[in-house]
């Protein structure tokens, strides 16, 4: 049975970070060493990230809190909420942004109503609450209140991948299955001033944001499959448990993540994708380059890097990951769906200006898309997906090119 992906939207919060503004910020807390002064103006510089956005609208000059939380504008001091106050306003901000993705898909998807919808899956790993964000979404959006609803939370940055697969299985199982994937994540609560390397590396590189979609095999008319869902694969690294972590502090969540992160990706990253290339014989002993998307999830400009050089990939089928980190930096769960969504977005190939890329598109007659997702473990989520048709007219082309609201730190 043939599962497709019919909707892909993304969501962001209303406030923007300049990078340059927010390692200003950063730069100037009255904390850091010498070291920890330069480890942030090389972080941030470094990052390959132009803007991020964020949930915490006190993260601007201009907006004046009678009783700052977060960052207090007149003394340009970041401060150190506890993790309930962090946590608090997680239930609250990442509700709005779960409803507005998930809104955003299901009416981005003609010939689905609501109560079609049979399962949804929420993803987060930055903050709890009960009744969660599946409670919120079935309440706000009407759902079907017997919709089967699952929660995957705290898994990292790849955790995209274990939903996609759990609703390619429930469509599999039941042939009228409609499942509603939705991943936010609030990553900004829990930035703070530091002078520990792989917190200010996590200050420079997280963000806010959101994404869903609808899965399904039923036939929808008026409803184009953007995307098939082909394979998934799950790979342990033999090491790395020590150099990727998220931990739970008294001052928010705690991001471990090591310099040798992208080192033990360029290490094991083609034996990871062994098993997922293995499962096409189309694929095997194809150079990497001849597969012709690669949605890599943008851990960080070195992860992406390490990439493309091991793998041999041109700089064109990187620029999906990389813009996705310059324009939204990393999102955790939610970002490798906004490099989906940019290669969906992008003109099919037989209309590009590079048609001569190479022909691998044997499945379903369309495009062929590798994409990963790295986390803690150190975790691998590998897919092979297989892109349908030309995005939708008025898409105006790719991701990233939403109008910027008022600037944080201005």
């Amino acid at each position: 049975m043939t599962v497709y992906l019919r909707s892909l939207e993304t969501a962001v919060p209303p406030t923007v970070l300049v990078q340059s503004e927010a390692r200003d910020v950063f730069a100037a807390q009255p904390g850091l060493t010498r070291l920890g002064t330069r480890l942030v103006a090389t972080c941030f510089d470094s990052a390959a990230i132009d803007t991020r956005y964020t949930a915490v609208e006190e993260l601007t000059m201009a907006r004046r809190a009678e009783n700052p939380r977060f960052f207090d504008p007149a003394t340009g001091l970041l401060l150190s909420p506890s993790t309930k106050v962090r946590n608090d306003i997680f239930a609250t901000e990442a509700s709005k942004l779960f409803i507005e993705a998930a809104r955003k898909a299901v009416d981005a998807c003609p010939g689905i109503d609501v109560l079609d919808i049979t399962h949804l899956v929420t993803v987060s790993c930055t903050g709890f609450f009960n009744p969660g964000p599946d409670y919120k979404i079935v309440r706000a959006l009407g759902l079907n209140p017997a919709v089967q609803r699952y929660h995957l939370g705290f898994m990292g940055c790849y955790a995209a991948f274990p939903a996609l697969r759990a609703a390619k299985s429930f469509c599999e199982a039941d042939p009228d299955a409609v499942v509603l994937v939705v991943c936010a994540e609030l990553c900004s609560l829990h930035v703070r001033t530091s002078n520990d390397p792989d917190t200010i590396m996590g200050s420079a590189l997280f963000a806010d944001g959101a994404a869903a979609a609808i899965i399904t095999a039923r036939e929808i008319p008026g409803a184009p499959a953007l995307l098939q869902l082909d394979h998934f694969e799950t790979v342990l690294t033999p090491v790395g448990e020590e150099s990727m972590a998220w931990n739970i502090g008294d001052e928010g969540f705690e991001m471990v993540l090591g310099n040798y992160v992208p080192h033990i990706i360029d290490d094991h990253i083609i034996g990871a994708l062994e098993p997922l290339l293995s499962r096409d014989s189309t694929l095997l002993g194809l150079p990497y380059r001849d597969i012709r998307h690669w949605a890599i999830h943008p851990g960080g400009r070195s992860i992406l890097d390490k990439v493309q050089s091991r793998l041999e990939l041109t700089d064109e089928q990187l620029v999906p990951a990389r813009e996705t980190l310059r324009n939204f930096g990393n999102m955790s769960s939610a970002t490798v769906l906004f490099v989906l969504k940019h290669i969906l977005d992008l003109p099919a190939a037989a209309d590009a200006a590079d048609a001569a890329a190479p022909e691998d598109d044997s499945a379903a007659g369309g495009e062929r898309i590798c994409s990963m997702a790295f986390g803690p473990g150190l975790t691998v989520e590998t897919a092979l997906f297989t892109k349908l048709r030309a995005p939708r007219d008025g898409d105006g082309g790719r991701t990233g090119t939403a109008a910027l609201p008022e600037s944080a730190w201005a």
